[in-house]
């Protein structure tokens, strides 16, 4: 099972994490999972906007389809769809089938967002 989580870290935070999460692999041989590291929550929502995110969700109910098709179930303009679909796919959120066809590759996404007080 594949499985994406989606972080708020500061740079800083983000390599340690992402050192410790490949030692912990290396030494234990398994899967740990993908990481979309970003440095505040307003990164985080210039890459990954509601439309975005409408699309994500229509891809991980309905599975691969085409751009045409995935613009169609979102009531959507076919040019902003594709606009929106290479922006994840860019980032990895979204692949492309050998087919051609849009696919969330992940069976689950985690969202992971702690504010901490300065005191």
């Amino acid at each position: 099972m594949r499985t994406a989580s989606i972080r708020i870290r500061k740079p800083d935070e983000s390599l340690k994490a992402v050192r410790a999460g490949f030692l912990s692999a290396w030494s234990s041989g398994k899967y740990k999972g993908e990481h979309f590291d970003f440095e505040s929550p307003a990164a985080l929502f210039r890459v990954l906007t509601p439309k975005r995110w409408e699309l994500i969700e229509c891809l991980q109910g309905t599975g691969p389809l085409g751009v045409r098709a995935l613009a169609r179930a979102l009531g959507r303009d076919v040019k902003r769809v594709h606009e929106d679909a290479s922006a994840m796919i860019e980032v990895g959120m979204v692949e492309k089938t050998a087919e051609g066809k849009l696919v969330v590759p992940f069976d689950q996404i985690r969202a992971d967002f702690v504010m901490k007080s300065a005191a």
